[in-house]
C-alpha cells in the first residue's frame, strides 16, 4: 500500500486551537488538527480548505506549512504522511447543528493552550508549534486510537 498523504490545519483563532475527534460515535478521546486524505490533481491548500469546511463548516485561507508528521500502523500496513499547514479564519463559527457529510468527525472545539494539557492530541508537537510560531518535523510514531 503507498504513503498516504494528508493535509492539516494549524487554525489559532482568538488564542484558541481548533481540534477535532475523527472517532465516531466517541470511539477515542484523542484530537487532532482538522484535515484529511489529499485527493489527486488537487492542490494541498484545495484539499486543506475542503476538509476543514467539511469537518468543521469554517472557511479558511491557508497560510505556511509548519509542521511536517509521520505516523503508520505496521499491522494495518498504514502509513500516513500529514502536513499541517497555518490558516487563518475567514468565515464561520462552530454550530452544534453541523454535521461532517462524510460522518467521520463528531466532535470539534477550541481549545486554549492550558486545556490541551488534559486531553490526548497527536501529533504529540501540536501545541508546542501551534503558539510558538515555529515549525517541525516529527518522526514516525505508531498510530493509537
Amino acid at each position: 500500500m503507498p504513503i498516504r498523504v494528508a493535509t492539516r490545519a494549524v487554525l489559532v483563532h482568538d488564542g484558541k486551537l481548533l481540534l477535532v475527534n475523527a472517532y465516531p460515535d466517541g470511539a477515542s478521546d484523542l484530537w487532532c488538527a482538522p484535515g484529511g486524505g489529499a485527493e489527486m490533481h488537487s492542490s494541498l491548500s484545495q484539499n486543506l480548505v475542503r476538509e476543514v469546511e467539511e469537518e468543521t463548516g469554517l472557511v479558511i485561507e491557508v497560510g505556511a506549512p509548519c509542521l511536517v508528521n509521520e505516523f503508520h500502523a505496521a499491522r494495518q500496513g498504514f502509513h500516513q504522511v500529514e502536513i499541517f499547514f497555518r490558516c487563518t479564519l475567514v468565515k464561520g463559527k462552530l454550530d452544534d447543528a453541523w454535521r461532517d457529510p462524510e460522518g467521520v468527525v463528531t466532535r470539534r472545539r477550541w481549545f486554549r493552550p492550558a486545556e490541551l494539557q488534559g486531553i490526548r492530541l497527536k501529533p504529540d508537537s501540536l501545541a508546542n508549534i501551534a503558539f510558538s510560531g515555529g515549525i517541525a518535523y516529527d518522526a514516525l510514531e505508531q498510530i493509537i486510537g
